[in-house]
């Protein structure tokens, strides 16, 4: 109880620029928040085993098998390859980069709002420390110098700076995480289909028919 009464006491004592930082300040924590259960439940989905399989059979020209084993799947992957193979009688190239650029827009959701909160908590609390200031100006070239007024401005000016650079801070550790997780998945969606469009390109080149793996696997991509 003490420790909000501090808390509010301080939120006052920031001036009216605290009620933006506040803001930034929730939608920062509500955007971190999720971000951080939504890649807890995402690493929870990856299946490496599963992938080893489909890749396995695609290895082994068994796409039928590749197919179906990557059929449903929750890994981001897996569900690649599956819509590259649901395509492999057209524009597998094409399907694979839609596929991969779905999971990545999934991954990097809401990054950009927190690179916002970043740069505009510092700003916000520059401005507090700027109208702090002006506030103990004034109050210096008045008649009597007012110390109270003058410390007031002065602390409503370190509030905001800090509270400001707080937010900025608990913002960039995070940022910098999810960015480098996103990255590492890139990674592992551009590798593997680079290694299905190699199998396929392969597979066509030893006799494979795309138009009758079509067909025979018509009611599995229904």
């Amino acid at each position: 109880m003490l420790l909000a009464n501090v808390a509010v006491q301080y939120f006052k004592d920031g001036g009216p620029i605290m009620y933006p930082i506040l803001m930034v300040a929730m939608v920062a924590l509500a955007v971190v928040t999720e971000r951080f259960f939504w890649w807890i439940r995402e690493s929870a989905k990856r299946d490496a085993d599963v992938l080893e399989k489909v890749l396995a059979a695609m290895e082994n020209g068994d796409f039928k098998a590749a197919l179906q084993n990557s059929r449903g799947s929750e890994d981001p992957v897996v569900r690649m390859i599956f819509r590259g193979l649901s395509h492999v009688h057209g524009s597998l190239s094409g399907a694979l980069k839609v596929a991969a650029g779905a999971e990545i827009k999934r991954a990097g959701r809401f990054l950009m709002l927190i690179d916002t909160c970043i740069t505009v908590a510092p700003l916000l609390g520059l401005l507090g420390t700027v109208t702090g200031i002006m506030g103990s100006f004034k109050a210096v070239g008045g008649n009597e110098l007012a110390v109270s007024a003058v410390s007031g401005g002065i602390g409503e000016a370190l509030i905001a700076t800090a509270c400001g650079l707080g937010i900025a801070i608990f913002c960039l550790l995070p940022f910098n995480y999810f960015n480098e997780r996103v990255a590492k998945l890139t990674f592992e969606l551009e590798t593997a289909a680079t290694n299905v469009e190699v199998m396929v390109t392969r597979a066509k080149q030893e006799g494979f028919d795309t138009m009758t793996f079509r067909r025979e696997t018509a009611s599995e991509l229904t």
